[in-house]
């Protein structure tokens, strides 16, 4: 007994003696860490380096992130500042929050930074997607999109995206069970990227597999450059490759299409657009701008409708007075959309909307925030951005955080009103579609898109939480319920009155 209890303790004193040293180990090669970084602050520059924690090896803080969502940046900014750094994604960054801060970056492009995304999402979306272009190649490119999203451009989408919706909606309501909205919005916003945006006419059971493949690419588009069997890197690159296949297939099917076709779609008018500037897009090129269009259109959209639908449904005060908007412009009547009513400048006129719209893009900006590399040491309050270094920019951090909005944690559309014009206090307290030589073309289709659907909403809908209480809000990828948000739609009848759906009345499988 005497040896076997003088065994245990010997064993147990080995085991602790392991541990300390391997807590020892990590200590020292943390602290070595942070000193790899701090030496890379430009020694010509007196100012400091940024304040912030670096985590450990490798990885960083990325788990963190991860874990803590929107939690890790306000954790971090309450500790260290406006400007802080961390290491996320595989490579080190420094965070940048606040109006006058974030506008120095954005109109800082092409001298003080340039575009930079984490390498997953760099080498996913490819080296010829706008997002990745630098320079005149970026303002060449930039020309070719930007009559992809024109007033024309728009005009012409218009009727095809309030088809795809009030489908949509009719099929949410003609379900006996509550819905999953953020993973149902997920699929609209596809649906309308690929059949509207993209002119593809392919079958139902392509579009399901289509929208699976694009979903496990958005979920890995920023992941570690960890490039094994199993890791989100590579499940994204198998993703893509699919996605190309199906992309090149449906692009040279497309022209055996064009007979009889009534509107010009995003892909006919970009490469129109490209051939007017002298240019014709080889295929990867139109595989990686077609990804690049959906990618836009899609996760982003699909997160603002989620949004949109919860604050309906938290603010039925907000939706009423949508309604009263609607039919003081005679666009509703006797519980009806008035046919041809919704017109560009039709929708263009209703403010209220506009304010809703914009509010619900301030408290719940489905982008995080934007990446750029500094090309040279600049100063950002009272801080070196030493040269080299990534810059994240943050939208929502910018939003939260802005003095210029009162109680901003209260979803309150009127702050957008004539009246009150909280946003014209800056340009840059408020910028959920980014800014400068970069700010996201695509913005009046996506406010297009939100306006439509709130519309839809409100003169052919009816609909309830399905759950005792909203769900947890998650920021990564983009800003979603937890759970989806489950919710129950009624169809309602020219009278406003609930319409109870039989149990074999089925108006068509799930778009």
């Amino acid at each position: 007994m005497l040896f076997g209890g003088f065994d245990l303790v010997s064993a147990l004193a080995t085991v602790a003696a392991c541990l300390v040293s391997m807590a020892l180990l990590l200590a020292v090669s943390q602290q070595l860490w942070q000193l790899r970084w701090t030496a890379t602050r430009d020694k010509s520059c007196k100012l400091p380096m940024p304040r912030g924690s670096m985590g450990f090896p490798i990885v960083g803080e990325t788990c963190h992130w991860l874990l803590q969502g929107a939690g890790f940046h306000a954790s971090r900014r309450q500790k260290y500042g406006n400007v802080f750094k961390t290491h996320l994604l595989g490579r080190p960054l420094i965070r940048v929050t606040g109006a006058e801060n974030v506008r120095k970056v954005l109109l800082g492009e092409h001298t003080l930074v340039s575009v930079d995304w984490p390498q997953s999402t760099s080498t996913l979306l490819g080296p010829n997607s706008l997002a990745n272009s630098i320079g005149d190649i970026h303002r060449k490119r930039r020309k070719i999109f930007a009559k992809v999203f024109s007033h024309d451009a728009l005009e012409c989408y218009l009727p095809k995206i309030q088809q795809v919706i009030q489908e949509t909606l009719r099929v949410w309501s003609s379900n006996p069970e509550p819905i999953n909205v953020y993973r149902e919005s997920q699929r609209l916003s596809f649906h309308m990227a690929v059949r509207v945006l993209l002119g593809f006419r392919i079958s139902d059971e392509e579009m399901h597999h289509l929208f699976h493949t694009f979903q496990e690419f958005v979920d890995n588009v920023f992941s570690l450059p960890i490039d094994l069997p199993f890791s989100g890197y590579r499940k994204g690159i198998r993703a893509r490759d699919t996605l190309h296949k199906s992309i090149e297939k449906a692009i040279r099917e497309k022209p055996l299409c064009l007979q009889g076709k009534d509107y010009a779609d995003a892909l006919d008018v970009l490469m129109d657009s490209a051939k007017e500037n002298g240019t014709e897009l080889t295929m990867q090129e139109l595989k990686e701008s077609t990804i690049e269009l959906i990618f836009a259109a899609f996760a982003t959209t699909a997160s603002a409708s989620t949004s949109l639908i919860m604050q309906l449904l938290r603010h039925p005060n907000v939706l009423e007075k949508l309604r009263e908007e609607l039919r003081g412009q005679g666009i509703l009547h006797n519980g009806c959309l008035c046919d041809g009513a919704l017109r560009l400048d039709s929708i263009c006129s209703l403010k209220y909307l506009d304010c809703v719209i914009k509010e619900v893009l301030r408290l719940f900006s489905p982008v995080s925030g934007g990446y750029r590399t500094a090309m040279q040491t600049f100063e950002l309050d009272g801080v070196q951005i030493p040269k080299g270094w990534s810059v994240m920019y943050s939208i929502r951090d910018t939003h939260d955080t802005s003095p210029v909005f009162k109680d901003v944690e209260t979803f309150d559309p009127d702050r957008f009103s004539q009246e009150r014009s909280e946003d014209k206090e800056g340009r840059f307290h408020y910028l959920p579609f980014g800014g400068g030589v970069r700010s996201c073309l695509g913005k009046q289709l996506a406010t297009l898109f939100l306006r439509i659907l709130a519309i839809e909403l409100a003169s052919t809908s009816r609909f309830e939480i399905a759950t005792r209480t909203f769900p947890r809000i998650v920021s990564v990828p983009v800003i979603h319920p937890s759970d989806g948000l489950k919710v129950k739609f009624f169809g309602l009848d020219s009278n406003q009155n609930e319409i109870m759906p039989k149990s074999d009345e089925m108006l068509g499988a799930a778009v």
